[in-house]
């Protein structure tokens, strides 16, 4: 759940407040018809003793929004285009809807006694015009642009999905545009190959690409671009991205020693005070006095560090496969690291400091094997193939 800020409630008190120092008749001077109307009707319904001017700012309002879009109606009628129809349908759709919110305030009368006068026009025989013809015109384009899809044309695909999406905003089944829906986005889809390439001169693990070919490209995936990690022959691909490995290099295994001293000075209990006759000092109470003993204590610390490291270096590749062009091609590498500290120490281990405290105990390891290392190195290569795939992802829109 999002936490409602200070600034957000801030906000809303603003919007809220500008919105009832509007008024309907500054709405209607400004042009905005519909918001005159609606603010209108929300302060009209259900008062007996209704404001002569939100009355009059109801009527004016609706009679200027219908005379305009019945102009707009008529000269879209005359200049008789077939891309028209959706406009026709839209404005039918708001005068029809405007006329029956108007018709729950009817008659609609101010506290003086004067009623409005609405003048309703008759649009439904066009709105169900407009409607048949405005799908059956975006129905036609999408097969046109499927035409052009079948011959190759991927983007005219991805618009031939979109008018098909036009056609059912006015009927929801119409004739077989699911189907075509469907065909669309075959058609429109961008399949893309990754590969790897192993192209290392050493010998690899048997393991290595298979572990590199095991990258989840789920998330990459769009609703037009899918990415595949097999060379599947039902798809056409259209890209492909290569993973091409040049070189693995595998460090010898090393060993370090070091020797260091820590020391610190610490409380190790008490000693008496003697005066110069080596009698122990009393108090005013007759007590012994004492004193904290102060001494340095010491320990002597045998450190051993041993590394080994592993590192794949690579090319990624960005091939155009209807083109059989390389469009962009970067290096990329992994590293494997093995590191293991083991202490030993001896003398007080009072003196050992917290970092020497962490390793004391520890003992040195085997080794990982260089086939282990290897293989490491591969895991930690495919989180970083898949952020260069989407870095290249605006390359193969298309």
């Amino acid at each position: 759940m999002k936490r409602i800020t200070p600034a957000f409630v801030y906000l809303i008190l603003v919007l809220f407040t500008f919105q009832s120092c509007v008024s309907a008749e500054k709405l209607v001077e400004t042009g905005n018809y519909d918001q005159a109307i609606a603010l209108a009707q929300r302060k009209l319904s259900g008062k007996q003793r209704k404001n002569p001017k939100l009355v009059l700012a109801a009527e004016e309002a609706f009679a200027k929004i219908t005379a305009r879009e019945m102009r707009e109606l008529e000269r879209l009628q005359r200049a008789n285009r077939e891309d028209s129809w959706g406009r026709i349908n839209e404005l039918t759709r708001n005068i029809r809807k405007r006329q029956e919110a108007i018709s729950s305030l009817l008659p609609l009368t101010d506290k003086n006694g004067y009623t409005a006068t609405f003048n309703f026009v008759t649009v439904d025989a066009l709105e169900q015009e407009s409607r048949d013809k405005a799908a059956a015109y975006h129905y036609r384009q999408a097969n046109e642009l499927l035409r052009q899809a079948e011959q190759g044309n991927k983007e005219a695909a991805r618009s031939a999905y979109r008018e098909l999406e036009e056609t059912q905003r006015y009927f929801r089944a119409y004739q077989n545009t699911v189907a075509l829906q469907q065909k669309a986005h075959e058609l429109g889809t961008t399949h893309i190959l990754v590969r790897v390439e192993n192209n290392a001169p050493v010998v690899t693990p048997a393991a290595f690409e298979q572990r590199l070919a095991q990258v989840n490209t789920a998330n990459l995936n769009n609703f037009w671009q899918q990415y595949h990690i097999r060379n599947d022959r039902q798809f056409d691909f259209d890209y492909e991205v290569k993973l091409r490995i040049t070189d693995i290099i595998v460090s010898p295994e090393v060993i370090r020693e070091r020797e260091y001293v820590d020391t610190k000075n610490i409380t190790d209990g008490y000693e008496y005070v003697l005066d110069n006759n080596g009698n122990v000092v009393k108090d005013s109470l007759g007590n012994d006095v004492k004193v904290p003993k102060e001494i340095t204590v010491k320990a002597w610390v045998i450190e051993t560090l041993q590394q080994k490291e592993a590192n794949v270096e690579g090319v990624v590749e960005v091939y155009n496969l209807r083109t059989n062009r390389l469009i962009r091609s970067q290096p990329l590498a992994a590293a494997a690291i093995f590191e293991n500290y083991a202490s030993t120490f001896r003398g007080d281990n009072r003196a050992l400091s917290k970092d020497t405290r962490r390793r004391i105990g520890n003992r040195p390891i085997p080794f990982p094997s260089n086939e282990a290392l290897i293989l490491q190195a591969a895991d930690q290569l495919k989180p970083a193939l898949l952020d260069r795939i989407l870095d290249y992802n605006y390359l193969v829109e298309v």
